[in-house]
């Protein structure tokens, strides 16, 4: 059995791009920054590390993140 799991929670970095299929359904692109802080124990200064993740969703999913979600709102990702 294998198990392919990822969960993602971040501030979204812009709106949400919702498209069109070619079958009619909806496709929304978000862009998600993930930040790590963390002190330095050499110089004790205060780090910081932002990475951005790009994450589809679709049909229903793609509807409701396009009706509800907006740029600077924090979001969970639970997925494959």
């Amino acid at each position: 059995m294998s198990l392919n799991t990822c969960t993602i929670i971040g501030n979204l970095g812009v709106d949400p791009e919702t498209r069109q299929m070619p079958n009619g359904g909806a496709v929304t692109d978000l862009s998600i920054a993930t930040t790590e802080k963390w002190t330095d124990k050499q110089s004790g200064q205060k780090q910081e590390r932002t990475e951005w993740r790009r994450v589809s969703l679709f049909n229903r999913q793609a509807e409701i993140a396009r009706d509800y979600l907006k740029k600077g709102r924090e979001v969970c990702v639970i997925g494959q």
